[in-house]
């Protein structure tokens, strides 16, 4: 790779365009004193990138524009152009830079919409030429381009370190900066030593990685972070979907065995009102007969022209053993809607005792209710002090007063809502006992009346006897009638205890009812289908006291299952199952970042390795050129650069610092930082016992600092060199052998010398000469060797 041209527009005093064509190995830029040669090599620092504008002698990115001169304008734009020669392919790779990569986009944008696409991706090695373009305007702005295309700052960098190439170093050398390199400090030194082994490429791949290093490192700490706000919740989900798994299990048990009960249940109060049918028809029917007969007899009797005081009190004890009979019916009857309603009662209580169990809220006694208010005094008195010493701001103080406010009223509403819930439950304890009581009384008073009845019994009984012993028809017709008043008194018995029956057939078809409704809204509409199961014949029908036994087993899972106290389960299962996953993918990523961080710390430890060894090989090549050509500049003697290390030291108190101890205990005054390495230089000059850079002469450090930057620059050869007046302080003898040194430098690398020196102008190919016109703007003529030769002698 070969530099071509330089193209200079508007930089400084270079109002017009002017343009540099490098076509011979050495060119010379010569001119008086402030013609603006100095110029051209802060054009090429100034195209490759250079961001210090007081290293281009400004202040201003304002300052880079030709200012005017007594004919020309002032320009508004200033730019910089120079092409290299790619046909070796030196420039190699694709570019993904920012206007590019805006390019890619649009590229991506038109495939999408089916529209011709453009390459926007730029591949230096499908071009000869590669061209580097910048431009500043007035408002310091800056543009970059390659090869037409804009980029960022950071792909010129990028690129030209490929060639060991960059805004500044080792091949644009002023005279002060051939000095620089034997002023430096030892660190500062291997910085250009490093820029000339071409290591900058690693260096900067290592800031790179190190940047992303500690990109990583804050990313995850985010993310740790982010778990640990997130891992209470998840805990607390995850209890919840357990209360839910478990309240899924019950439901599911739940269901079945209400299943099971409902169609039990129903089977058996369908066989026991088939029964109560049964046993009921019979002395119905019976009764029927007897009191056919009955009315049959009271005929034949009433014939008798005189009713004996027998058929009378037969009469009357009937009516009055109907009547009481009647009597014992509707008692057992009303105590038989007693028992039932009691029951329902009795259900809402332990479902009230049960909601009352369950809430959060509980009546504290009231030396609790003191502490408690004594603890909310506490918390005011604090939240005070901190407004007064300004821990807080007016703000944080009024949400604080209006929390402990709604603290209070939660307080007084929890015990509110308890008295609410004790009176409730008192008031229906009071009515279940109320209706105890009766139901107590009609039992007493059918006892009042079975007693009668017995009575009523013994009274025919004797009647009976009465009437056996006489043997005429009428006594007859009355014995028919005691006998058929008996067996009618026996079917009413029984038809009263069937009736009994029936009431208790009835409270629990309303209970069964009921807890069918219950059991549909607890579990769902899906639990009446135990109606569509038909029940097979072979079934037993279960008593009524094992049912009443399963029945309170389902009270006691649903007291369970209402204990969980989850309403909207799907929301919960899919909130858990969002936070599960966001667990996970934040787990995940913190995993991919600490394998990305080891991936980092490799890669920096390799670049560190590859630097070290590149750069103590890179020691060894320059120390035998730098002898070489220090040996031919002064005749003899020796030089080279060894490696040191640098103890930095600072004063104590550092927040970092390792605090050591010594020996009678007090704290070192300086502590020893890391230990780094760097470059010294080492001359020894022939014949003479100087040694050291401290006791060369101007002229013998010139020498020595060319020598050095010589040697530098064939180790690993740039494609071109710029020598701004690095020759100025050589005498006549020195010019030969630092023009002996040109030739042979010119082999490895383009050179472009800026002299006055005639020696150094003897061996260009080409002379551009720089003047300053009469309107404030440098122009240029170039001169053929031949003629240049001409002018030097």
């Amino acid at each position: 790779m070969t530099l071509k041209t330089l193209e200079i527009s508007g930089f400084k005093s270079f109002a017009k365009k002017s343009v540099l064509n490098f076509n011979t190995p050495i060119s010379s830029i010569v001119g008086p004193n402030g013609s603006g040669k100095s110029n051209v090599a802060e054009a090429f620092r100034f195209v490759l990138g250079e961001q210090s504008i007081k290293s281009l002698r400004g202040k201003r990115g304002e300052d880079m524009i030709f200012n005017g001169g007594k004919q020309l304008a002032r320009g508004n734009r200033a730019s910089v152009k120079v092409v290299f020669d790619n046909s070796d392919r030196r420039f190699t790779g694709r570019m993904s830079g920012g206007g590019v990569e805006k390019e890619q986009v649009q590229h991506d944008e038109q495939k999408e919409r089916g529209e011709p696409q453009k390459t926007a991706v730029l591949d230096f090695g499908q071009f000869d030429e590669i061209t580097l373009e910048r431009v500043v305007h007035r408002d310091s702005s800056n543009e970059y381009f390659i090869n037409g295309s804009q980029v960022r700052l950071k792909d010129i960098v990028e690129l030209l370190a490929q060639a060991s190439i960059g805004s500044s170093g080792h091949h644009i050398i002023s005279q002060g900066e051939a000095d620089r390199v034997l002023t430096a400090s030892i660190l500062e030194r291997r910085e250009m030593i490093e820029d000339a082994l071409g290591l900058n490429v690693f260096q900067y791949k290592k800031i790179e990685s190190l940047k992303k290093l500690e990109k990583t490192k804050e990313n995850m700490k985010q993310v740790e972070s982010l778990l640990r706000e997130l891992a209470p919740h998840v805990k607390f989900l995850k209890k919840q979907v357990e209360k839910i798994e478990k309240a899924t299990e019950l439901r599911t048990t739940l269901t079945d065995k209400f299943l099971f009960y409902f169609k039990n249940e129903e089977h058996r109060l369908t066989k026991e009102k088939e029964k109560i049918e049964s046993d009921e028809s019979g002395p119905k029917e019976k009764l029927i007969a007897i009191d056919r007969q009955i009315k049959n007899l009271e005929a034949t009797l009433s014939k008798e022209d005189a009713e004996t005081h027998s058929q009378t009190e037969i009469k009357k004890i009937t009516g009055d053993l109907e009547q009481l009979r009647q009597q014992k019916n509707n008692l057992l009857r009303e105590a038989g809607k007693l028992e039932g309603e009691k029951s329902y009662l009795e259900r809402e209580r332990d479902k009230k005792e049960r909601e009352a169990d369950r809430a959060d809220d509980v009546l504290v006694p009231l030396s609790t209710f003191k502490e408690w208010s004594k603890e909310i005094e506490e918390k005011i008195d604090a939240v005070i002090a901190d407004f007064i010493s300004k821990k807080i701001s007016t703000d944080e103080l009024l949400k604080s007063l209006k929390n402990l406010r709604l603290e209070f009223g939660a307080f007084v509403s929890t015990q509110s809502k308890t008295e609410a819930k004790k009176a409730e439950l008192s008031a229906l304890n009071l009515e279940i006992s109320k209706l105890q009581e009766t139901r107590k009384n009609f039992e007493l008073q059918v006892v009042e009346l079975e007693e009668r009845e017995e009575m009523f019994n013994k009274n025919l009984l004797h009647l009976k006897e009465t009437i056996d012993s006489n043997k005429d028809q009428k006594i007859a017709a009355e014995r028919d009638m005691l006998k058929l008043m008996t067996e009618k008194n026996s079917l009413q018995n029984d038809l009263s205890h069937i009736m009994i029956r029936r009431d208790h057939y009835e409270s629990d078809q309303t209970m069964l009812e009921r807890d069918i409704a219950e059991a549909a809204a607890l579990i769902g509409h899906e639990i009446l289908q135990f109606r569509k199961e038909e029940v097979a014949q072979a079934v037993s029908i279960p008593l009524r006291e094992e049912q009443m036994e399963v029945r309170r087993d389902l009270e006691r899972m649903k007291i369970k299952l209402e204990e969980v106290g989850i309403s909207n389960m799907s929301d919960v299962l899919k909130e858990y199952k969002d936070a599960e996953e966001r667990d996970s993918f934040l787990r995940r990523e913190v995993t991919d970042l600490e394998s990305s961080s080891t991936s980092l710390r490799s890669l920096i430890s390799d670049l560190e390795n590859t630097i070290d060894l590149k750069f103590k090989d890179g020691i060894s090549h320059i120390n035998e050129k730098f002898h070489s050509f220090f040996s031919a500049m002064f005749g003899g003697g020796k030089a080279g650069l060894i490696i040191v290390k640098e103890q930095k030291r600072k004063k104590k108190g550092d927040i970092d610092d390792e605090i050591t101890l010594a020996s009678d205990g007090t704290v070192q005054a300086e502590i020893e930082e890391q230990i780094k390495e760097g470059i010294d230089i080492n001359v020894e000059l022939p014949h003479k016992k100087t040694k050291g850079l401290m006791m060369l002469s101007g002229g013998e450090r010139a020498l020595t600092s060319i020598a050095l930057l010589f040697a530098m620059s064939q180790v690993n050869p740039p494609p071109f060199i710029i020598l701004d007046e690095t020759d100025a302080a050589l005498d006549e003898a020195n010019s030969r052998k630092y023009g002996d040194m040109i030739e042979t430098l010119a082999s490895y690398s383009q050179l472009i010398l800026i002299t006055h020196n005639r020696e150094t102008m003897s061996r260009a190919g080409v002379i551009y000469g720089i003047t300053m016109s009469g309107e404030g703007s440098s122009q240029m003529l170039s001169i053929a060797f031949e003629e240049a030769s001409k002018v030097a002698k």
